[in-house]
């Protein structure tokens, strides 16, 4: 029989919770035997989770939100348990690439900036030329590894015009419409919040103050800037900026966030930028 021992309303022993009335196992603080019950963590939603200060590393709840067991890894909130629906890794057939994908509300979305075909020099137009092409800024292919590809609207489209479509996105996901975005801001809790949710935090990718960024979403946004429509590059580590797939009035509708910001704002953008690419799961 264990002894339990109390400190300032803290529990200091093994314990064994066990329905054949046995020891608990002498590897465990915390041993639960049952063949007809289970184990229930703390049921909280993602607000709830994200207002626990400090949490610790290995922190463990079941997501009400998400349906899903969270854990803490010391820096932010991952899904313990992955479902088919939204696997942990997506694997890009097309060139082996491994992307992470995190469970935001119904939505799971890739959780890095997209980086799939060639990179072209910015000077020049992507073309309709069965091959994905990419701008890398400043041409420089290390910036795509770290900050995903830059893409015209009409590539990252391959082409097409049909919102949802799935452009240059892998098998069985989407360049997500606007509306897709409009769902994912409304559940992290608006436009003048979502950013911050989204933004990876610190000053390694993104420049200071990188206001509002907790990353609380897991989306993990990275600030990859834009080739302008003249071929020149601007905006790294100042401004993540992500197409729809739905036509505006004079363009293309994309979502930006920026370094200075907790927002997460909508724009008409014109379709001969270069901007970075997230993918839905269908």
């Amino acid at each position: 029989m264990a002894t339990l021992l109390f400190f300032s309303s803290a529990l200091y022993a093994q314990l064994g919770v066990n329905s054949d009335k046995s020891a608990p196992d002498n590897s465990a603080m915390l041993d639960v035997k049952s063949t007809a019950r289970g184990f229930l963590p703390p049921r909280i939603s993602t607000s709830q989770r994200n207002a626990i200060s400090s949490p610790a590393a290995g922190l463990v709840i079941f997501n009400t939100d998400e349906n899903t067991i969270n854990i803490f890894d010391g820096n932010s909130w991952k899904r313990m348990i992955s479902y088919d629906a939204c696997p942990a890794l997506l694997l890009d057939t097309r060139d082996g690439k491994l992307y992470p994908t995190v469970q935001i509300g119904t939505q799971c979305w890739m959780a890095q900036n997209l980086n799939v075909g060639a990179m072209i020099n910015g000077s020049a137009n992507q073309l309709d030329n069965s091959i994905i092409e990419k701008y890398c800024f400043n041409d420089l292919e290390s910036n795509c590894t770290v900050y995903g590809g830059l893409y015209q609207w009409d590539e990252a489209m391959q082409y097409v015009t049909t919102a949802g479509t799935q452009g240059i996105c892998p098998l069985g996901w989407r360049l997500p419409t606007d509306a897709d975005w409009t769902t994912l801001t409304s559940f992290l809790g608006g436009e003048s919040v979502a950013g911050g949710t989204m933004k990876e935090t610190g000053s390694t990718h993104w420049a200071s103050p990188n206001t509002g960024a907790t990353n609380s979403s897991g989306f993990t946004a990275l600030p990859g800037g834009i080739r302008g429509p003249d071929g020149s590059f601007s905006l790294l580590m100042l401004n993540a900026i992500f197409w729809s797939s739905s036509e505006a009035s004079s363009g293309a509708w994309s979502r930006e966030l920026s370094y200075e910001l907790a927002d997460f704002n909508r724009f008409d953008d014109d379709k001969a930028k270069g901007l970075s690419g997230r993918c839905l799961k269908n």
